[in-house]
């Protein structure tokens, strides 16, 4: 079998096996040979992430006092600290289209989800708000992968909703069209299955799954074949991409057998981890593995779903995560959400860390990535809509800048930093939801 010609290596090289389709890293031999781009390393595209957090935050604990380069971190986003240079904090973003007025006013919950990445009130009584930018991209940037994009979430879907909506707009962040939601996954499971298997035959997989076999075990033979032919360099990244990948692998297998086998529970899906801090870990692993494959380029995240009662123990609360947020404006309850805040920036720092230490062309993952991190809602307690809690990470191919507090003019559309999103990542658009125009990021 031979893979690296005079041409080059293809991008699109997948290496197949018994119930297997794993794409790879981009390596450097997938720079045409004999060209002025084969002195150079291989040339990488942006990818986008978006991140939902319901429930707002503990503002004054959130906001740096200080705009521009020179703020200082505060307690809630100190883990972000050690990417100062790709990261920025933007204030006094709002998303109106997140409220409601007369008898409608009550049901923020139901609809702020909703309205993260599109920016359009939801309609009640039926299905339709508008399309999110990360379909938008995936439209453009997207077409030419495996998956255009990958959804995926921590808990499973809501079944009861309340409040007059649709339990669609609580369940996802992702619209393909205004009436068209995208399920999210919870189950590291099947995203695994989604990135790697072929779907082509279910018994080959169970039957990989009794023996305990590794998914990669059937194309070893290809890996070594194409091993004798790369360069060192390519080697060497192509044997640590594997490594992660069975390392997932060995973490998915650990979390199904901590389920008994006579344990019948249909409604919690064989393969979801124990603790939030392995599930949040094992998802952001996973989504660092697709875009290091380039089996998309786009994805998204939802922490949680509205009146999330989550408990997360690691971050020291035991109250649930939608009862601590309705702190009634008491100073120590708000300080234990505050608690709640940072132990969700924690684990976006780890999947910073991750894109950081991931090579990519020249340079790494999280220098090609374009992070969006934020909620909805503002105060918790209150149920409003601005300011926003929000950040923004990543080089995006060198189109973002980080190290700043970007603070723009009270009650600015969230919509617009959405639109600017889309500009930064080659997408031109005149508006998106309700944006008034672009914002300068």
């Amino acid at each position: 079998m031979s893979f690296i010609t005079r041409k080059h290596l293809s991008r699109r090289t997948l290496l197949r096996g018994v119930g297997v389709s794993l794409g790879l890293p981009l390596l450097d031999s997938m720079v045409p040979a004999q060209t002025p781009l084969s002195k150079t390393a291989a040339t990488s595209k942006s990818r986008l992430s978006c991140i939902y957090v319901p429930h707002g935050a503990t503002m004054d604990k959130w906001t740096p006092a200080a705009d521009g380069k020179g703020f200082e971190f505060t307690e809630i986003l100190s883990p972000l600290e050690k990417f100062r240079d790709r990261v920025s904090i933007v204030s006094n973003l709002a998303h109106p289209a997140a409220g409601g007025v007369g008898s409608d006013a009550g049901a923020d919950h139901a609809r702020s989800a909703a309205v993260f990445l599109s920016g359009v009130h939801p309609e009640q009584g039926s299905i339709h708000v508008g399309t999110t930018i990360d379909q938008i991209a995936a439209q453009r940037i997207g077409q030419d992968t495996p998956l255009p994009s990958i959804e995926l979430s921590i808990e499973e879907v809501a079944l009861s909703c309340g409040s007059g909506y649709a339990c669609a707009y609580s369940n996802t962040i992702s619209w393909k069209t205004p009436t068209t939601p995208l399920p999210m996954e919870n189950n590291p499971q099947v995203v695994f299955e989604k990135l790697f298997g072929d779907g082509s035959n279910n018994a080959d997989r169970l039957a990989r799954k009794q023996q305990s076999r590794s998914l990669l075990d059937s194309v070893m033979d290809q890996v070594a074949s194409l091993q004798r032919e790369l360069p060192a360099s390519d080697r060497t990244r192509l044997g640590e991409y594997l490594d992660d990948v069975r390392e997932i692998e060995r973490r998915i297998q650990k979390a199904e057998n901590q389920i008994p086998a006579d344990l019948k529970l249909p409604e919690a899906p064989v393969g979801v981890p124990e603790s939030f801090d392995e599930h949040f870990k094992i998802m952001y692993d996973l989504q660092v593995l697709a875009f290091r494959a380039e089996i998309t380029r786009v994805a998204t995240l939802m922490y949680a779903r509205d009146t999330s009662g989550a408990v997360y123990p690691q971050s020291g609360i035991r109250d649930g995560f939608h009862v601590a947020s309705h702190h009634s404006n008491n100073r120590a309850n708000m300080d234990k959400f505050a608690l709640i805040n940072k132990y969700h920036v924690e684990m976006l720092a780890y999947f910073l860390d991750k894109l950081k230490s991931t090579p990519d062309g020249d340079g790494n993952l999280l220098d090609h990535s374009m992070v969006l991190y934020g909620s909805s809602m503002s105060n918790g307690n209150q149920h409003d809509h601005d300011p926003l809690p929000v950040v923004l990470a990543g080089g995006a191919s060198g189109q973002l800048n980080g190290g700043r507090h970007m603070t723009y003019a009270p009650h600015t559309p969230m919509s617009n930093l959405l639109l600017s999103m889309l500009d930064k990542l080659g997408i031109q658009a005149d508006k998106h939801g309700d944006s008034t125009g672009k914002l300068e990021i």
